[in-house]
């Protein structure tokens, strides 16, 4: 009993450190200057709170928010493949594929926690709120991935917090625009990488080895070593989209399965996780049986 419960609150701290140590500050910090995505023009407390202490952003209705992935009726289905993706771990298959699958794991497992706030948040103030991603399985470079498509509340959180100050502090000094821009974006994957160690302590209870910070540091110097390519060769020499998608979700899982996944998976967190996945489910089928 002690060890689930013990288990149990390791998860509940990792949410926290999530929601509450680097989101809400970060969304608080941004407030304290006139910033977003908090409602400066709300009168109800419940609905500041419930924005400052979630996942969320209120986004304007558009197309591309309209195309909803995100509708409600998706989120069954992303559990279903959750739950299959727990598969291979559980069969102690492969360990390639385990990794994937672990890949596979954390995107579901935030589309469907972000998605989950999404609903009730919808549900209680009638707001249009951003996506929690939008299909990074289709990226076609790692600005793409990191930019435009993986968790992008996070991504909003480190843009206006960390990249856009870093870059309108830099951008009249010696360095110029340009690479006040590449500051920004390495201090913005150093802070992401340090708050990613943050909230693994809070799970683990083990100190940092920094395989995370060098997993979310490497990518920043990918995206810069990316984007200056397609500055030095122009717009024609990108790679086809079937080509280039491949190659960049390729090397997320195997730069993800090489440092970002190394912590979780040396503690046994990652199987403790999934075996606990296991148990839930089993009681529930338990209770139709």
């Amino acid at each position: 009993m002690y060890g689930n419960g013990r288990r149990n609150e390791e998860h509940d701290q990792g949410v926290t450190a999530l929601f509450i140590t680097w989101l809400t500050n970060s969304k608080l910090l941004l407030f304290a200057f006139d910033l977003g995505p908090l409602p400066s023009n709300s009168n109800s407390l419940l609905r500041f709170i419930s924005f400052a202490s979630l996942p969320i952003r209120q986004t304007l209705k558009t197309k591309s928010n309209s195309k909803l992935t995100s509708h409600p009726i998706f989120l069954p289905i992303k559990a279903f493949l959750f739950l299959l993706f727990l598969l291979p771990i559980k069969q102690k298959l492969h360990p390639a594929l385990v990794l994937s699958s672990y890949c596979a794991i954390v995107y579901l497992l935030v589309d469907i926690v972000i998605g989950l706030c999404n609903i009730l948040v919808d549900a209680t103030f009638a707001v249009e709120l951003q996506l929690p991603s939008d299909d990074p399985y289709l990226s076609t470079s790692l600005r793409d991935f990191w930019g435009r498509r993986w968790n992008l509340i996070v991504t909003h959180t480190l843009r206006h917090s960390v990249h856009n100050p870093v870059r309108s502090l830099l951008t009249n000094t010696v360095l110029g625009p340009r690479w006040a821009s590449v500051f920004g974006v390495m201090v913005s994957f150093l802070v992401s990488g340090l708050m990613h160690e943050l909230l693994f302590y809070y799970i683990t209870r083990v100190s940092p080895t920094w395989e995370v910070t060098s997993f979310f540091l490497l990518h920043g110097v990918c995206v810069v070593a990316e984007f200056g390519a397609v500055k030095l060769l122009g717009h024609k020499c990108r790679l086809h989209w079937a080509v280039a998608g491949p190659i960049t979700v390729g090397f997320v899982i195997t730069t993800a399965a090489w440092l970002f996944f190394l912590p979780l998976m040396r503690t046994g967190t990652g199987e403790r996780s999934i075996k606990e996945f296991h148990d839930v489910v089993e009681c529930v089928m338990g209770i139709f049986d």
